[in-house]
């Protein structure tokens, strides 16, 4: 059987074999078809990483009054995600308590309570049931409220965690992104805009497509201002066409570490991307031209910035945490992208821009030069997931290898891959690493 065969065959494997794949996943190199085309692969991407892990859902800027809220939905899980009336953020499995019908249908919007359509069971922003016609005599309603969900707000970003015992380690990540997120007061911003888009791919490669620069040809609108070094870890894998941009790169750089110094914020890479459950990347880097926003020419795109600072050329930080989510924020605005897989072969990406509180579209900012670097550049990234996907469905298609920069998808997918060993108990041949703590 040659190896195309082989890894043909592997795609169809029946779920015992998902044990032995995992079990087998060879480091350096992409996943075998399986993992991203299989149902079974799926239930367990939903299973044991969407449902066990902290996810980002949304910004406090979605629901910044008492009443607002969001509703998160995969495969059969739905929540919801809500301010209650004293402005404390909650989250609650999205299924009524009578007989289980879903309680919401929106995908967002603002209430002051929760009403089931089904037999109108009446439930507080808290989850508490308030009115259940017909019931009993000693009914207690105290005994009947929502099915709480595990929440965390990290500096205006929004975090659930769908397991009884989440992973513990998210105070720590906490603490060591806040003050780099803390000077941009997203929690403070409002919503310019938000926009969902259905790749056709397996939310993994979404994921590994975020991770890398090596495709960065393909966003030419984008590399205006995003240097297409990322992702080289030292000088002797740069590409010699790229030598000339490095170069700059590094003066840039060196500029932007004063100004950064100068207003004491943080900007050291930290990265922890497969040691740990939740798996994070955080640091500053410049931006070229004007270095300010993600426009054409790197000039801000909002005349009012979040900061306080009063400078415009921060470049961006940008921070990465596992599994589906990463952001990109300039001083003048911030982009936050979550990840929802719908199903093997369908993921949801979502794109939130937000801006100061105060900030008037048409006065302060256009709204299509804000976002345009941006949506050209998702639907550039979709279209490559696509044929990503369309390739690895081929019975041709066998795992290669990563580059040098390449090193975050590696990481990504470590990190995976150790995640399902673990929660699955899956003992490792060694042909791979293992680093994430439990």
């Amino acid at each position: 059987m040659t190896a195309s065969s082989v890894a043909h065959a592997a795609a169809r494997a029946p779920e015992h074999d998902a044990r032995t794949l995992i079990a087998d996943r060879v480091a350096g190199q992409s996943l075998p078809a399986p993992f991203y085309v299989s149902r079974d692969f799926f239930d367990l991407d939903v299973d044991e990483i969407f449902s066990k892990s902290w996810l980002f859902v949304a910004t406090e800027a979605e629901i910044a009054e008492p009443g607002d809220y969001v509703t998160i939905t995969f495969s059969t899980r739905s929540v919801i995600v809500a301010r209650d009336d004293d402005g404390r953020v909650r989250a609650h499995h999205n299924v009524c308590r009578h007989r289980g019908a879903r309680l919401l249908t929106d995908p967002s919007g603002s209430t002051g309570t929760f009403v089931c359509t089904y037999h109108s069971w009446t439930y507080g922003m808290d989850g508490r049931l308030e009115f259940a016609d017909a019931q009993a005599p000693g009914f207690d309603r105290s005994c009947y409220s929502l099915r709480s969900v595990h929440v965390r707000s990290i500096a205006g970003l929004v975090f659930i965690c769908l397991a009884d015992d989440p992973p513990a380690d998210i105070d720590e990540v906490a603490a060591i992104v806040e003050p780099y997120l803390a000077p941009h007061r997203l929690a403070e911003a409002k919503v310019a805009k938000q926009t969902d888009l259905i790749e056709d791919g397996n939310w993994k490669l979404t994921m590994e497509n975020n991770r890398e620069c090596y495709h960065c040809d393909g966003h030419p609108e984008l590399l205006n201002v995003f240097f297409p070094t990322w992702g080289y870890s030292d000088t002797g894998s740069i590409p010699s066409r790229l030598g000339p941009v490095y170069d700059r790169y590094r003066r840039v750089t060196s500029e932007q570490v004063e100004i950064w110094d100068r207003h004491d914020l943080p900007h050291s890479r930290i990265e922890q991307l497969d040691t740990r459950p939740t798996g994070f990347h955080v640091e500053r880097e410049a931006l070229d031209l004007a270095g300010e926003s993600f426009t054409l020419d790197g000039s801000a795109a909002c005349g009012r910035l979040l900061t306080d600072i009063g400078e415009a050329r921060l470049g961006r930080l940008s921070m990465h945490l596992q599994p589906n989510m990463w952001l990109h924020v300039t001083s003048d605005h911030a982009l936050v992208f979550s990840v929802i897989p719908i199903a093997a072969d369908k993921t949801l990406v979502r794109t939130t821009w937000l801006v100061h509180r105060n900030a008037v579209e048409g006065v302060d900012y256009d709204l299509d030069h804000l976002t345009g670097v941006w949506e050209t550049t998702n639907q550039q990234d979709a279209d490559l997931v696509a044929l990503a996907q369309s390739g690895i469905s081929s019975p041709a298609y066998v795992p290669g290898p990563y580059g040098p920069s390449e090193f975050q998808v590696e990481a990504f997918v470590n990190w995976y891959v150790t995640m399902l060993r673990r929660r699955l108990d899956i003992p490792t041949t060694g042909t791979a690493s293992d680093a994430a703590s439990a």
